[in-house]
């Protein structure tokens, strides 16, 4: 893993492409912006009850190089200003990974919210992959903590 990593994309058979590919909105950004991409069916969009969720499609495939995953984050002012988040955040597309991607998307808002087609709904950060190798133990190393759970240290609490 090394220079800077190149995710490749591919445009699905029904995507607009004149919607923007994933992009960083400024040169200090973690995450470059995702569109949702409708299908020609569904070009007005859907709209999210509150307490609802919905699998929107971005009209792309990612081939994410080995060694890297693409998390899917929320945008901090849909979240804010109307309780858009992404109920598996962050979410993790895999490098082996080539199928459609698509973002679960809940509205945890007061009012119903509509996401239209082209609207900017998710950022992706793309992030080194470390895989563990997983031993069973007779016994654990001791720790301050111990087994206390959550609140144990007193935050939160």
């Amino acid at each position: 893993m090394t220079g800077t990593p190149v995710v490749l994309i591919q445009w699905l058979d029904d995507a607009d492409q004149s919607l923007p590919l994933p992009s960083y909105q400024t040169a200090g950004a973690a995450g470059a912006d995702i569109c949702a991409n409708f299908p020609p069916d569904q070009r007005t969009g859907v709209e999210i009850p509150p307490g609802a969720r919905a699998l929107v499609p971005t009209g792309i495939a990612v081939a994410i190089p080995a060694g890297y995953e693409m998390q899917l984050r929320p945008r901090s002012g849909l979240a804010l200003k109307h309780g858009i988040t992404l109920p598996n955040s962050p979410g993790t597309i895999d490098s082996d990974y080539r199928g459609p991607l698509g973002v679960i998307v809940m509205n945890a808002g007061a009012a119903p919210f509509h996401i239209f087609h082209g609207d900017r709904i998710a950022q992706a950060v793309i992030a080194p992959v470390v895989q563990a190798s997983f031993v069973v133990a007779e016994e654990l190393d001791k720790t301050d903590r111990g087994g206390g759970g959550f609140g144990s240290t007193g935050v939160g609490e």
